[in-house]
């Protein structure tokens, strides 16, 4: 799974990576994000995502009109447009390739509002074992956990697949407060390359720059295609290292949080 990870490039870097359209935006202002070496479920984050064409009022848009790709901020832990509350996307932040087009909480999502989730790196946590004299769910809490930091080796940012959904919050009775509509996402995840393997069986799926087009088109119906996208990323892309448990605390955020360090004992 993908439970933490670090966001701080600025706007603008990952505007110009990922081709954001400025000219659409509010103000023609990018979102206004603070570095984030320790993103938590709930947290708003960055996303990449396409905005079909629009035509004027109840008209189709222009024969040949094209997307336009923007840069939003939105909840992290997908809440399906059918949740009764937000509580519903905490159980929400990863959807498993495995089942993403079958799942009830994902496939409309995965067929019309697909995203990216730039990410900076992520944590995953390897657990130890115990003494034998040690064994059993008990001993299995107890376990030391030691948590790794998964980067790219190029230093560019990492492109997580991702869903987003729009939410209707019911408890606002005028549909043009700002806090009447909540969109939030998910990120997808795969089986483990042979990097992170020996720490954890999950990561995150991380697109090649060649698929984005394909990936984020609104209009891209191919669900099969799609599917095949979602796969571990090349052992040659990401490195891993140990970090301080201090990362286990969302309380702790700052730049040492993903400077190497010392691995602790795992016994």
């Amino acid at each position: 799974m993908c439970g933490r990870f670090v966001s701080v490039s600025s706007p603008q870097l990952l505007a110009n990576r990922f081709g954001i359209d400025e000219k659409v935006l509010p103000e023609g202002k990018l979102p206004e994000h603070d570095a984030d070496y320790n993103v938590t479920p709930r947290a708003q984050v960055l996303v990449v995502r396409e905005r079909p064409p629009r035509g004027g009022g109840a008209t189709a848009a222009p024969a040949g009109a094209e997307a336009t790709r923007v840069l939003s901020l939105v909840r992290w832990g997908l809440v399906p447009s059918w949740a009764k509350d937000l509580s519903m996307g905490d159980r929400m932040i990863n959807a498993r390739a495995e089942s993403v087009t079958e799942k009830p909480a994902f496939r409309r999502a995965f067929a019309k509002r697909r995203c990216i989730v730039p990410a900076d790196a992520f944590y995953e946590w390897k657990v130890g074992e115990r003494p034998e004299r040690e064994h059993g769910a008990s001993a299995a809490r107890r376990a030391p956990r030691q948590p790794y930091c998964i980067r790219r080796r190029d230093g560019e940012p990492l492109a997580f697949a991702g869903l987003w959904e729009i939410w209707r919050n019911p408890a606002v009775d005028d549909p043009d407060a700002p806090d009447a509509w909540v969109r939030s996402c998910t990120i997808i995840t795969t089986r483990a390359n042979g990097v992170l393997a020996p720490i954890h069986d999950r990561m995150p799926v991380v697109l090649d720059e060649t698929v984005w087009d394909e990936w984020l088109d609104p209009a891209n119906h191919d669900l099969a295609a799609l599917d095949a996208l979602l796969t571990p990323a090349p052992d040659d892309w990401v490195e891993a290292y140990p970090v301080s448990t201090r990362v286990n605390s969302p309380k702790n955020n700052d730049a040492d949080l993903v400077a190497p360090a010392e691995p602790e004992t795992l016994l």
